[in-house]
């Protein structure tokens, strides 16, 4: 595990750094999830090729810190993942993001976009209302939430191994992000998803079909794969599916990140 003091938020941003030659993937999880339990056997996948990949812990989510003042906004996360960047010395990198961490992906290759080389989102996002998770948890209030709400969350979770991922978040910034996802950004992820001039890709679970979002961003000539077998947690499903569908996905131009000191 790495780290950087990230002095803005007098906090630890924390993540794993596979070594690996050729490309270097930056994987970027959702909300109340943990980088490791999403990406690690995604990341090592032989249809990936192998090559360099940063495992992120978003602020208040598994082992990054909880800074108590922090907003929670997407793109107050990118700026955090691109302050990872800048230490790391990477340009170009291929960005990786799912749900609410496609979202923070989008807005962190919108504001700089010399970070990225090829940008894959994995049903992101994209507009204000959230979704099944984040708006019940934006309608409570943030300090009952807090105090009960999150703890009732994870005793009735249907997933296990949601929970398991869920016990490693920070109430508050569960809250806030919610809240953050309900409100949505101007502009939208949508809307810049569509300005992007570096590769992308969408990626949707077949169980999450028909998808209005999949369908907006087709009209903007973005590619989606469908990854059979799967919903919303498209690389806990199908981990075999996502994989040949990420690849197929970084595919679509050559790439273009570099190791930096």
């Amino acid at each position: 595990m790495r780290e950087l003091f990230l002095t803005d938020q007098q906090a630890y941003i924390r993540w794993i750094d596979l070594p690996g030659d050729g490309p270097v993937r930056v994987f970027v999880h959702g909300l109340g999830c943990t980088a490791a339990s999403d990406f690690a056997h995604i990341a090592a996948h032989p249809a990936l090729g192998g090559g360099r990949a940063l495992l992120v812990d978003l602020l208040g989510h598994g082992l990054s810190d909880r800074p108590a003042e922090f907003d929670y906004r997407m793109e107050s996360q990118a700026a955090a993942v691109a302050a990872v960047l800048d230490h790391l010395g990477l340009t170009g990198v291929d960005l990786v993001g799912h749900s609410m961490g496609g979202a923070v992906t989008i807005h962190l290759a919108a504001a700089r976009p010399e970070l990225v080389g090829r940008l894959v989102v994995a049903e992101p996002n994209l507009y204000a209302g959230g979704g099944a998770f984040s708006s019940p948890v934006a309608a409570q209030d943030e300090e009952a939430f807090v105090a009960r709400g999150f703890a009732r969350m994870l005793a009735v979770a249907q997933r296990a191994d949601y929970a398991a991922r869920l016990r490693l978040a920070d109430p508050l910034a569960v809250h806030r992000s919610a809240v953050a996802l309900v409100e949505g950004s101007t502009p939208a992820p949508g809307d810049l998803l569509a300005a992007l001039r570096a590769p992308r890709a969408f990626l949707v679970g077949e169980s999450s079909l028909p998808d209005a979002d999949a369908e907006k961003v087709a009209a903007f000539g973005v590619p989606v794969i469908e990854v059979p077998r799967a919903g919303h947690n498209l690389m806990l499903d199908n981990p075999e599916g996502f994989a040949l569908a990420l690849a197929q996905a970084l595919a679509t131009a050559p790439a273009s990140g570099h190791d930096g000191s």
